[in-house]
């Protein structure tokens, strides 16, 4: 009777344990680079690669892509074949860069996708206020088959040049996800923001979210920043890409890490993704 005692703790402990990896949620966002010639022994088929392996070794379920041009959403989705993607390019006829979400095809299904310009003119290819090109935030309503849960992800890359154009950017942004999500689910917002934690449109998004690095349970992991220039030589101090998350919003961020991994002293981009798991 002991001994089925015990088998039956050890059976329970094994149960416990793969019901709450299974309902662990690892996201992530990352600038790529877009595939710009230019940048010589950091040009995108010199670094492909090892960007897609990277995000392979890490296997997150959900991660937001910014910069990619078309190429670059193929090569990503050839190498990756457990996800699937969407969201379409910023210029004419879904060319150009887009804010691409990738997802584990056999865990999520998505409804409600959408990608707006941010501008006044949203929902048609624009350029918004003192921008110095079109810009977009991707979006989806996600159910989690394993845990039956809603919640909806927000991927965004703001301007690099105009001001008015990160503020106004981020309070239509704000009000898109007020008005798609009108069941209050949890939300994720990510991306790159082209915006240190101090400046007025960082400070209007806590106001409503909280940045998964300031409520992580665990110590928040790597460097301070985010961008690295491809500068490997060099700290990375400069703070620009976040993963927010809705407050209150019943999820619990166990980790929170800027991944600095690098090869042959190069990294994979001049961004750093940041990576979360949540329980």
């Amino acid at each position: 009777m002991k001994k089925l005692n015990v088998l039956a703790s050890v059976l329970m402990l094994l149960f416990v344990s793969i019901s709450s990896y299974g309902q662990n949620l690892k996201m992530m966002t990352y600038n790529i680079r877009l595939d710009n010639p230019s940048d010589g022994e950091n040009w995108w088929p010199n670094r492909k690669d090892y960007f897609t392996s990277q995000i392979q070794f890490y296997s997150p379920d959900i991660f937001g892509v910014q910069e990619a041009t078309p190429n670059q959403v193929i090569d990503i989705a050839k190498a990756l074949p457990d996800y699937n993607k969407f969201g379409i390019g910023r210029e004419e006829g879904g060319t150009g860069e887009a804010c691409t979400i990738y997802y584990k095809k056999d865990r999520f299904q998505v409804q409600n996708i959408s990608t707006f310009w941010l501008s006044e003119t949203p929902n048609i290819v624009s350029k918004g206020w003192d921008a110095a090109c079109n810009r977009v935030s991707t979006s989806a309503l996600f159910k989690d088959l394993k845990t039956k849960k809603l919640f909806w992800v927000f991927n965004v890359h703001l301007d690099h040049i105009g001001n008015e154009a990160r503020i106004k950017g981020v309070q239509l942004v704000l009000a898109k996800i007020k008005e798609f999500n009108t069941i209050k689910l949890p939300v994720f917002l990510m991306g790159d923001f082209n915006s240190e934690p101090g400046t007025t449109q960082i400070q209007e998004i806590k106001k409503v979210m909280d940045d998964t690095r300031d409520v992580s349970k665990e110590k928040p992991f790597g460097p301070s920043g985010t961008f690295n220039d491809f500068k490997h030589d060099q700290p990375v101090t400069l703070l620009i890409d976040y993963i927010f998350i809705s407050k209150n919003s019943g999820f619990t961020v166990q980790k929170h890490a800027v991944l600095s991994d690098s090869k042959d002293l190069k990294y994979p981009s001049d961004h750093l993704p940041v990576y979360i798991e949540i329980n």
